[in-house]
């Protein structure tokens, strides 16, 4: 028993349902194209789950988040991709895949073949067995990951409402997670074992910013250490955590959220590995022709910086998706994929937007007491990295634009005072027209190339009309 396509698309995450778009797009056929999902639900924007699904009132539902309404185009519902002719293998577990074959085999014993596969698993939220501590599976203890854990984490926060909630974790999910429930009326600790929230992109000033702004909403922080166990009553539920430092807290529920693995093991010995994830090329292929890899867990080429990097963020899962399908279907007139790393969230009245790379030294600026501040990273003489909180659409763009040229900063002070002001000069700057090729001259090409265009057309018209009229004369003699 099997089918067979032309297009596999392996997941149903975020970057599947690009792809889809991207696929139709492109014109691909009806029929031709697959996604194979563990889900029961055709992919969504997974950021709304620890956004607008958590909220107490008028919270997000599907339809509503389907793809790919993240980026302002179509939203693809299961009606959609009936029209379009992609096939949808919803609740479908894959438990072996061969490359060399080009097939993949369910759980149900069902053999599906392909031509080209996209690879766009996506990863799995780390548990806390992993880390030597039992309890994860007790009814009050959540992670967040798909939509089957934000459904348990919401009806564990409808129970809880003026209850304590232990978050567990000072990243994405902890601290969007963290916002939500006091949203819902519900008391918050947050515990994980870094100096300061974020750790892997704040730094110290900019996580006391936001950690202050959580204080305000009766948040409260223990940093440095780490759950150590569980208390239960005898019905199985957690009534308690306890730290590694002795602390004891009481608690109605736990969220984690300690990291995600990306989902490799089907691949493992088949396609090279690179960064924990699944390595690709600029094409977004991986060692085997045929395959392509997407998302979280893709380690690909950022060109801006010279080195493959696995990004964990809907946005690179987006963009690494279209031009995936771009290289499968026009190969030759795709370029390599040139992305500039980018990261945001909103939590509150908050908004925060990141570009490039936290490498070298940080330079801040703004009022950290207001509602505008950022960030510059300069490494080797150049800037690499911007952050900002509070700007507008034109600001934002100024801060990516400015990032992605990286031009010379050769005095920090001076970067300080101008703040925000820098990228938005650099951004306006017009783009430097490249000089003529001329052998030994320092001239500048001013003038735009249409004007050079517009007098060789001028030039040759006269050329033509001068040589019409010297054959007429010299026929009329003749």
């Amino acid at each position: 028993m099997g089918r067979a396509f032309v297009y596999v698309i392996l997941g149903g995450g975020v970057a599947a349902g690009y792809a889809a778009l991207e696929f139709t797009k492109r014109g691909v056929s009806p029929g031709e194209l697959c996604i194979i999902c563990e889900e029961p639900v055709a992919p969504y924007e997974r950021p709304a789950l620890s956004k607008g699904y958590l909220l107490p009132e008028a919270p997000a539902r599907l339809p509503a988040f389907h793809t790919c309404v993240g980026a302002n185009e179509e939203r693809l519902t299961p009606k959609w991709y009936k029209e379009h002719g992609v096939e949808l293998v919803l609740s479908t577990h894959v438990k072996s895949a061969d490359v060399k074959r080009k097939t993949l085999l369910t759980a149900a014993g069902e053999t599906i073949s392909y031509k080209i596969l996209i690879i766009a698993t996506g990863a799995r939220a780390l548990k806390l067995e992993e880390f030597g501590v039992s309890g994860s599976y007790a009814e009050n203890v959540c992670y967040l990951r798909d939509l089957g854990d934000a459904n348990g984490l919401v009806n564990v926060m409808q129970s809880c409402t003026g209850g304590n909630a232990v978050v567990i974790g000072g990243g994405y999910i902890g601290m969007e997670c963290a916002a939500s429930l006091v949203v819902n009326k519900i008391n918050v600790t947050m515990v994980f074992p870094e100096a300061h929230c974020m750790a892997r992109l704040f730094t110290p000033k900019i996580a006391s910013y936001y950690e202050d702004h959580y204080k305000s909403k009766g948040v409260k922080f223990i940093k440095g250490t780490i759950l150590s166990s569980f208390e239960f009553e005898p019905s199985g539920r957690v009534i308690a955590v306890k730290l590694r430092n002795g602390t004891r807290l009481p608690a109605d529920m736990v969220v984690i959220g300690i990291g995600i693995r990306p989902n490799t093991g089907l691949f493992e010995g088949q396609l090279t590995l690179e960064k924990g994830g699944i390595k690709v090329n600029g094409q977004m292929q991986t060692s085997n022709s045929s395959v392509y890899a997407v998302g979280d867990v893709a380690a690909f080429p950022v060109k801006l910086f010279g080195e493959t990097r696995r990004l964990e963020h809907v946005d690179s899962a987006r963009k690494t998706a279209r031009h995936a399908v771009a290289s499968v279907m026009e190969p030759h007139k795709t370029d390599d994929f040139d992305y500039l790393p980018f990261f945001y969230s909103r939590v509150f009245t908050l908004s925060w937007q990141f570009y490039g790379d936290n490498a070298g030294e940080a330079v801040h600026f703004g009022d950290y007491s207001g509602s505008t501040i950022g960030a510059y990273w300069i490494s080797k003489g150049h800037l690499v990295g911007s952050f900002l909180e509070g700007g507008t659409k034109e600001e934002y763009e100024a801060v990516a634009k400015a990032t992605r040229l990286k031009p010379e900063v050769e005095d920090l002070t001076e970067l300080e005072r101008q703040g925000l002001g820098f990228a938005l000069t650099i951004s306006r700057k017009p783009p430097i027209s490249p000089p003529p090729n001329t052998s030994g001259s320092s001239l500048v090409l001013e003038r735009p190339l249409h004007a050079w265009h517009a007098t060789a057309g001028v030039i040759l018209a006269a050329s033509i009309a001068a040589f019409a009229y010297w054959y007429g004369r010299r026929r009329r003699r003749l």
